[in-house]
């Protein structure tokens, strides 16, 4: 059996967002657009907006992100509610390499708002087909404070990997897309940020939350149509 894309699993967090996004759509902007790389609020947290599904109205970003279920963009403008997330990031200790690290969420975005999934600088950021994570791969990633860095895949953990070579990051920058960048001009997401693994920039691989996805939905090796 094959596992369904991560795209067509989020639609059961849309369908649990649908409820939540109706009453506060009144509140949203007809001039909002949501995007991957763009600010988000979380009552006092400031993060980046990671990947975008324009189709299904979903967007990931960091779970340790967490709020009281609102988003805002950078103006205060209401762009969604949060559906689902996790988040088992350690606080002041040391993070094993063989360690699982959780740590997404997504937003069910309101219906008013304007939704792409165009990176800041113009390239399309795309899900399928994800490559495989290996050191020494290059790879960018874009956070509202550091804009976009790239440098290359330091090395590969359970779930989970670190940066070098140029990808830098600062607080505010969690939940940041992490891609590699194809001839086409588009860009193909591997990983949401995270935080930093002592100097190192680190990320929780696309593939890793896409698990997590399915088991919090409930939907694990199910047979797809789609590949």
């Amino acid at each position: 059996m094959t596992r369904l894309p991560l795209r067509y699993l989020v639609a059961a967090a849309a369908a649990a967002a649908v409820c939540s996004t109706v009453a506060p759509a009144a509140q949203a902007d007809l001039g909002v657009v949501v995007s991957p790389g763009m600010e988000i609020h979380q009552d006092s947290n400031v993060c980046t907006l990671g990947y975008v599904d324009p189709v299904l109205r979903i967007a990931f970003s960091a779970g340790h992100c967490r709020g009281s279920g609102p988003v805002t963009d950078k103006d205060g403008h209401f762009i969604g509610m949060v559906s689902t997330s996790r988040d088992n990031t350690p606080d002041g200790t040391v993070v094993r390499t063989d360690q699982v690290i959780a740590d997404y969420e997504t937003i069910g975005l309101a219906a008013d708002v304007t939704v792409n999934n165009i990176l800041p600088g113009g390239r399309q950021l795309i899900a399928d087909p994800a490559p495989q994570l290996t050191a020494g791969a290059p790879v960018c990633h874009f956070g509202v404070i550091t804009g976009e860095s790239c440098g290359s895949v330091e090395r590969v953990n359970n779930g989970w990997f670190t940066m070098d070579n140029g990808v830098i990051s600062k607080k505010g920058d969690s939940g940041g897309p992490v891609y590699v960048l194809s001839d086409n001009n588009k860009a193909v997401i591997i990983g949401l940020f995270n935080s930093t693994w002592g100097a190192l920039p680190a990320a929780v691989s696309w593939q890793a939350t896409g698990q997590q996805v399915r088991e919090d939905v409930g939907v694990v090796n199910v047979a797809a149509t789609h590949n």
